[in-house]
C-alpha cells in the first residue's frame, strides 16, 4: 500500500452521523410531551426530517434542536460525542434559555435570525408547530389566546434572512400549507410598477421579487419549549 492510500484508509471517518443524531433525538425526547399530550420525539424527528436537503450539520442541529433546551445535555457533551461546533452552535443559537433574555421572543427570533443555519432549523421548527391540525387543536385548548399567534409573526422576520427558495423546500416538506402565506408576503414585498413595466425594463430584472422586510415577532411558553 503507497503512503498516500495508507493515509486515506486512516483517515477517521464522521462519528456523528445524522442517523445517529435522528436516534439520540428520540432517547432523550421519549418521555416528553407537547402541549397537546403528544409525544415530543415526533415534532424534533419531523424537525430533522424537513431539513434534509441541507448538510449534515444543520440536519443534525434540526434534530437535535431542543435537547439543550429540555433535557440535560450540556455543550461538552455534545462535542464529546462527536457533534461538530457548527452543528452544536446553530442548536444553541436556536435555544432559547441561552439567549441574553429568553423572555423576549420577538429579540430572540431577531437573534436567531442573523445566522443563516439557525434560521433554517428555526424555519422548520417553526412549520411544524404551525401545522393546520395543531393550530384548531391549540385554538380549541385556548380560544382566548391560542399559543401560535407568535409563530405567524415570527415567519416573516425569518423568511427574510434566507433565500426564497431554501424556505421554500422546508416548507415544501414539513408544512405545505405555509407556500400560499409566504407567496402572499413576496407579493406583498414587490414593489415593481407593473402597469408601467416596459419590455425592456423586463428584460434586465424589472420583475424581481425581493424577499419580505423584517416584522415584529412574539412571546414563549414551556413544555417542553416548542417554539
Amino acid at each position: 500500500m503507497s503512503e498516500p492510500e495508507f493515509r486515506e484508509a486512516r483517515s477517521p471517518q464522521p462519528s456523528f452521523t445524522v442517523e445517529t443524531a435522528k436516534i439520540l433525538a428520540e432517547v432523550a425526547h421519549n418521555r416528553q410531551k407537547d402541549k397537546l399530550k403528544r409525544p415530543y420525539r415526533e415534532h424534533v424527528i419531523a424537525v430533522g426530517d424537513a431539513l434534509a436537503d441541507f448538510d449534515d450539520d444543520i440536519r443534525i442541529a434540526g434534530y437535535l434542536h431542543d435537547i439543550a433546551e429540555d433535557t440535560p445535555m450540556t455543550r461538552q457533551a455534545l462535542l464529546d460525542m462527536g457533534v461538530t461546533e457548527r452543528a452544536v452552535d446553530i442548536i444553541e443559537r436556536v435555544t432559547k434559555r441561552l439567549h441574553e433574555n429568553p423572555d423576549d421572543y420577538q429579540a430572540g427570533i431577531r437573534y436567531i435570525a442573523e445566522d443563516h443555519d439557525a434560521t433554517l432549523v428555526k424555519i422548520a421548527d417553526n412549520a411544524h408547530n404551525s401545522l393546520p391540525e395543531r393550530v384548531r387543536a391549540l385554538a380549541e385548548k385556548w380560544p382566548d389566546k391560542p399559543p401560535v399567534t407568535r409563530y405567524n409573526e415570527a415567519r416573516p422576520v425569518l423568511y427574510a434572512a434566507v433565500p426564497v427558495e431554501e424556505t421554500r423546500k422546508i416548507l415544501a416538506r414539513i408544512n405545505p400549507w405555509l407556500l400560499e402565506e409566504l407567496d402572499d408576503l413576496l407579493d406583498e414585498a414587490d414593489d415593481t410598477d407593473y402597469e408601467n413595466l416596459s419590455y425592456d425594463d423586463a428584460s434586465e430584472g424589472g420583475t424581481s421579487v425581493s424577499e419580505p422586510a423584517e416584522a415584529p415577532a412574539a412571546a414563549p411558553e414551556s413544555e417542553p419549549h416548542r417554539d
